[in-house]
């Protein structure tokens, strides 16, 4: 039996209309599609979340259509500018709202940053490391004007490391995508046995 195709949940943390990590995060998005997987675009900037109270944040207004989505998705592409050697604002009220979701998931990162973005790949993978989901070994940065020009790819070896993501991202997610799905089906122990209903 086939597995169903990959669902990636490609999330644009940056809330500026003109951003390069939307451009960038775009295309990584078209290129999966291209490879067989879904690839769902959660724009931050466009469907806003309200700030992160763990008393009203599952109540208020957008959780409830946008929950399923996250928990849908095998894959999280997680796209944000490098503020200050951090993650934005919006990425990590993102993430805030659904760590549940993470767990026996993939995450694959893309920071755009002058500076390499290597903290803020660091952040966003112990994230993951903190909500039980995996991450890829390495992250893409890029920088504006250099790598990405008026909204478009401009080098040659960004265009090459995304390419890289891409086929890691379709090959790392469907293997942990078919073992998390076995893990909550089984019996066995791991720590996806908390997560089976």
């Amino acid at each position: 039996m086939s597995d169903p195709p990959l669902q990636v949940l490609a999330v644009v943390g940056s809330l500026n209309p003109s951003s390069v990590t939307r451009a960038v995060i775009l295309r990584v998005a078209e290129r999966l599609r291209a490879d067989s997987c879904s690839a769902d675009v959660l724009d931050l900037e466009k469907e806003p979340l309200a700030l992160y109270n763990p008393d009203t944040a599952y109540d208020a207004p957008g959780f409830q259509a946008l929950q399923p989505r996250v928990e849908r998705a095998d894959v999280y592409l997680l796209g944000t500018p490098d503020y200050h050697g951090g993650i934005s604002s919006a990425m990590k009220n993102f993430l805030d709202h659904f760590w549940r979701e993470f767990a026996g998931k993939l995450f694959a990162t893309i920071v755009a940053s002058h500076e390499k973005g290597l903290t803020v790949t660091d952040q966003l993978r112990t994230v993951a490391r903190q909500c039980y989901a995996w991450a890829l070994p390495y992250g893409v940065s890029f920088a504006e004007q250099e790598d990405v020009r008026d909204g478009r790819i401009a080098s040659d070896a960004l265009n090459d490391r995304l390419e890289l993501l891409v086929r890691d991202v379709r090959v790392y997610g469907t293997l942990l995508a078919r073992q998390r799905r076995a893990d909550l089906a089984g019996t066995e122990p791991g720590f996806m046995a908390r997560h089976r209903k």
